[in-house]
């Protein structure tokens, strides 16, 4: 505490005695501290330095070795700490870090890890069940504006990234289904998960805590205030984090509002009576962090393949994951390719950022959508034969590469290999 407090002959004191220490076990806790503290960088710089031999150069390089060296367990005094710092930050925080669930041995991913993302809980506030209104009525939007598309059985719906940006989460019920968008706009991933779980009562309802991992959003349920990771879709510090519970995917679509809107005339979208006063101007949320290739939050990422911002398209099936860049349907509109034991036949377009995902069941399609020289028609639901085939829709998501790799990079194929 005297590290981020302000007397400077406490932050003197407190520092030569981790120093004198020479246990690295104090790393987490100086990088920690150093995002806080009053003193300057460089000062925690040559403690870390003393305490690992390593010579780097601010919280953002220090994360990225923490996250190199899981060997390397926190003091028993960081987790107190740790809850302290963000108790100041937020009272509301109690609710996920006073727990018995907040430890090394119950927690499913490393606590020291987990970095305030700049907001309290719910400071960026979820949307549950918002106002909707006819595509004829929406003239807030232009064509050009991004949208996530959303059909299931027949109920057809548009979220302007515009204004998710500003919400990162959903919160309704869809042609009788409940779901969230979670949308984290720092991995460019927006992910519709199915919320009712069964053995459950209600449906989870979710928000976002203020919390991220690895440059990802940390989301809550408001029953059990579990954190969940927003990626994986997996619960991972709190009541549930010890279940098996990882929700089910449902198709969504990132495209344009005005290539929506003409292969789904009838679907409602978003207005802009959200309760909450915000700028929801085109391309106003995130602009600079979307304009440029750096992360605003450290994580590794290999850039080996792939720059760390680009875009994919990803898959995910049991046992099996695999991701497209979304750059490689420039050239091949259509990909015909197999995820584990599923052939799938995938559609995209990377100026909209719009790729969709197909069951092909061993069918070759080409860039005019034709098998076996018949034409199918493209769906939100489906892909239609011309002697009432169907080829089902298999839920994908687009997200930056860092995110993919980062969390599916070894249990995730990428193409062409």
């Amino acid at each position: 505490k005297a590290l981020i407090g302000r007397d400077p002959g406490a932050f003197i004191d407190g520092m030569n005695t981790i120093v004198q220490s020479n246990d690295p076990s104090h790393a987490p806790g100086l990088i920690t501290a150093m995002r806080f503290a009053n003193a300057p960088q460089n000062y925690f710089d040559a403690a870390l330095f003393s305490l690992t031999g390593e010579d780097k150069k601010g919280w953002f390089d220090w994360m990225l070795w923490q996250e190199a060296h899981p060997e390397i367990a926190p003091h028993p005094t960081y987790y107190p700490f740790k809850q302290d710092l963000f108790r100041r930050i937020d009272p509301n925080f109690s609710v996920f870090i006073d727990t018995p669930f907040f430890t090394p041995d119950a927690a499913k991913i490393r606590i020291e890890e987990i970095a305030w993302g700049g907001v309290r809980k719910d400071g960026i506030p979820s949307l549950d069940n918002p106002e909707l209104m006819g595509a004829a009525d929406a003239d807030y939007l232009v064509d050009d504006d991004l949208v996530f598309g959303v059909s299931i059985n027949g109920d057809t719906r548009a979220y302007p990234l515009r204004i998710m940006g500003w919400h990162e989460m959903f919160n309704e019920v869809i042609g009788g289904v409940p779901v969230a968008l979670a949308y984290c706009t720092l991995c460019g991933s927006g992910i519709l998960f199915e919320t009712a779980v069964e053995g459950r009562e209600a449906p989870f309802v979710f928000g976002s805590s203020g919390f991220l991992y690895r440059s990802n959003k940390l989301m809550f349920d408001r029953e059990t205030h579990t954190l969940w990771n927003q990626f994986t879709g997996k619960p991972v510090i709190g009541e549930l984090a010890d279940t098996d519970l990882s929700l089910k995917q449902r198709p969504v679509v990132i495209t344009t509002w005005g290539s929506w809107r003409e292969k789904n005339p009838g679907t409602k979208v978003l207005t802009l009576n959200t309760g909450h006063r915000r700028d929801y101007g085109s391309g106003v949320v995130y602009r600079d962090y979307f304009g440029s290739p750096d992360l605003m939050f450290p994580t590794a990422t290999d850039e080996a393949r792939l720059k760390q911002k680009d875009y994919v398209f990803g898959i995910r099936t049991t046992g099996a994951a695999r991701a497209w860049p979304v750059g490689a349907f420039e050239e091949m509109p259509v990909i015909n390719d197999r995820v584990g034991g599923l052939d799938v036949v995938l559609v995209g377009d990377p100026e909209e950022r719009t790729v969709r995902a197909y069951e092909r069941g061993g069918r070759t399609f080409d860039d005019g959508l034709k098998a076996d020289g018949a034409a199918w028609t493209l769906t939100e639901d489906a892909l239609l034969g011309p002697n009432g085939e169907i080829a089902p829709r298999v839920a994908g998501h687009i997200a930056y590469w860092f995110a993919w790799d980062g969390y599916l990079g070894l249990q995730s194929s990428l193409y062409p290999d």
